[in-house]
């Protein structure tokens, strides 16, 4: 490691995988929590890409380990044991598994950050006073029990009024009540998460209790801890990640620079930060062992979507073959020593899975090889036989 103010985009990448278990796998016994936490969260829309995500980080990891860290089997006395994960919504008010300890951090900070335009008019959007009453409502409905989506409803409206599920928001060709407006803050405020599917019916609970840190310090601390996991970065990246204004993230940077929290370092050439003191980077050739390798992540993979600049992660036609629209995450994605190089699809079928791989390139002998063991690392997360195919995805972008 040598200290450095002029950063490389190779040097950058180099430490973003080792410290997101992309260069070396968690040992064997890690907590899957651990490795959410090194990802800053979990993207996952798709439960499945989401297991896969924290089982190619670490050894050993198989999908029930991260089911049993979500929804751990309460023992014959009570108590039950509290969860290590909690899937609820996070960073761009999607879908991600958070570790529980980190929930006083993330519930703070992520509801502090500025709300865009309002997405439905007087008419039909909550007031500031009625959201309140629905968030509360919600707490109060989930605590200790698991409710899908219609029986949640009928407990808040039970709570709030009628108003609460008046059919004023339009949805998937069908109208959905009001309280659904602000089903996503109350996953960020940590009135609910995500329990166990009930046959193909979601269902909510409570995460566990918690004390919310201040929100200034929350946010802070969120800065810092984006800028070790994916720094260097600006306030546009920072940004871009959380689905926040610009303006805000500039301002926020700006204070915590101010403050000696963060410190500016040439990126490539530009001005970007680090977490203040953080400024070692791998240098030749522990840079180059580091990058060097194969290796597969899901969609939506938090590599993928936080890591920037995109242009540099996605060089070339990977730019065009592996985002949809400039969109990260929408494909699972192939990396060739350290950057996009393809795209692959796994397709379950009972017990067995084919992985079928697009190289933009042509693989070496030594990458097939460690392409085969990535793709029977994959079968062993998610419990299935793996069969590699390399040939062309006709699968489109996941939306």
């Amino acid at each position: 490691m040598t200290k450095s103010t002029g950063i490389t985009w190779a040097a950058a990448s180099a430490r973003r995988l080792e410290r997101q278990f992309l260069a070396r796998r968690a040992r064997t016994g890690t907590p899957v929590a651990d490795v959410a936490a090194a990802m800053l969260g979990v993207h996952a829309q798709v439960l499945s890409a989401a297991e896969l995500s924290v089982g190619l980080r670490a050894d050993g990891v198989t999908r029930t380990d991260v089911r049993d860290a979500l929804w751990p089997t309460a023992p014959l006395a009570p108590p039950a044991p509290a969860p290590a994960l909690v899937k609820t919504h996070g960073p761009r008010g999607t879908v991600h598994l958070l570790p529980a300890r980190d929930l006083p951090m993330w519930c703070a900070a992520l509801p502090a950050i500025p709300a865009g335009p309002a997405a439905f008019p007087t008419g039909v959007r909550l007031t500031g006073e009625q959201a309140g009453q629905v968030v509360a409502a919600i707490a109060d409905a989930l605590d200790g029990t698991f409710l899908t989506v219609d029986e949640l409803g009928e407990e808040v409206v039970a709570r709030t009024g009628p108003w609460a599920g008046d059919l004023v928001m339009p949805a998937f060709r069908t109208m959905w009540p009001r309280w659904r407006q602000v089903l996503h803050r109350a996953g960020q405020c940590g009135a609910l998460s995500f329990g166990p599917n009930r046959g193909r019916r979601v269902t909510y609970t409570r995460p566990p209790r918690f004390t919310p840190l201040p929100p200034e310090e929350a946010s802070r601390l969120l800065v810092r801890r984006y800028l070790y996991a994916y720094g260097p970065a600006t306030p546009q990246h920072f940004a871009r990640w959380l689905a926040a204004p610009p303006g805000w993230a500039k301002a926020h940077y700006a204070e915590l620079a101010a403050a000696g929290e963060i410190e500016e370092v040439r990126f490539e050439g530009a001005p970007a930060w680090v977490a203040a003191g953080d400024t070692a980077f791998p240098d030749a050739p522990e840079r180059d062992e580091l990058l060097r390798g194969v290796r597969l992540l899901p969609y939506f993979d938090a590599y993928v979507v936080a890591a920037q600049p995109r242009e540099l992660l996605f060089p070339g036609a990977a730019y065009r073959r592996a985002l949809a629209g400039g969109q990260a995450g929408n494909f699972p994605v192939l990396l060739v020593d350290g950057v996009a190089a393809g795209v692959w699809h796994q397709r379950r079928r009972g017990r067995r899975t084919t992985v079928t791989v697009e190289p933009l390139a042509r693989l070496t002998a030594r990458q097939e090889r460690e392409l085969a063991d990535c793709v029977e690392r994959v079968g062993a997360v998610l419990e299935a036989a793996a069969e590699l195919v390399i040939g062309e995805v006709t699968v489109g972008a996941h939306a």
